[in-house]
């Protein structure tokens, strides 16, 4: 059977994209796609488990009723993200979820509304591939060129 190997997007409904799309780089530092830029458009999150766990419809988990989706965020130091984000004036949970054996979570609200969360491992826990062959390292644009055939790639690599 052929399988998903990860996650290739994550696409939100904004009533203000630009804005929705600075919140996320400069409060989570994500790379956000920007349509025309020439710069990579992708974000190389690190290497780490994805849970896929269907909720009942009629969680009050993800906030809003109208949330069908909430994502959950991989963070090194939860604390530290807390306080960034509660500084920058992110509405965040009071709560802190610990998980025995595997880490502690916080959920926060993004100016849209849509809430997400954010966990890092428990100390003792780490994340590893399956099969450390399976390690992925961030390709460069020459090897991005050879691999997809991208011609705008190799000119840039000069």
């Amino acid at each position: 059977m052929e399988r998903v190997t990860g996650i290739g997007g994550v696409f939100i409904r904004a009533r203000d994209p630009a804005a929705l799309a600075a919140w996320y780089a400069e409060r989570l530092g994500i790379t956000v796609y920007v349509e025309g830029r020439e710069s990579d458009p992708a974000w190389w999150p690190d290497a780490g488990p994805t849970v896929f766990a269907p909720f009942r419809a009629d969680t009050d988990y993800f906030g809003r009723g109208d949330q069908q989706v909430m994502l959950n965020y991989r963070v090194t130091d939860l604390d530290r993200m807390l306080d960034q984000l509660r500084s920058s004036g992110v509405d965040v949970l009071d709560e802190v979820q610990e998980m025995a054996g595997i880490g502690r979570f916080a959920r926060a609200t993004d100016p849209e509304g849509n809430r997400s969360s954010c966990g890092s491992p428990h100390p003792k826990r780490r994340w590893r591939p399956v099969n450390p062959a399976d390690r992925l390292c961030r390709p460069s644009r020459a090897t991005l060129a050879a691999r997809c055939g991208d011609v705008r790639a190799e000119v840039a690599q000069g």
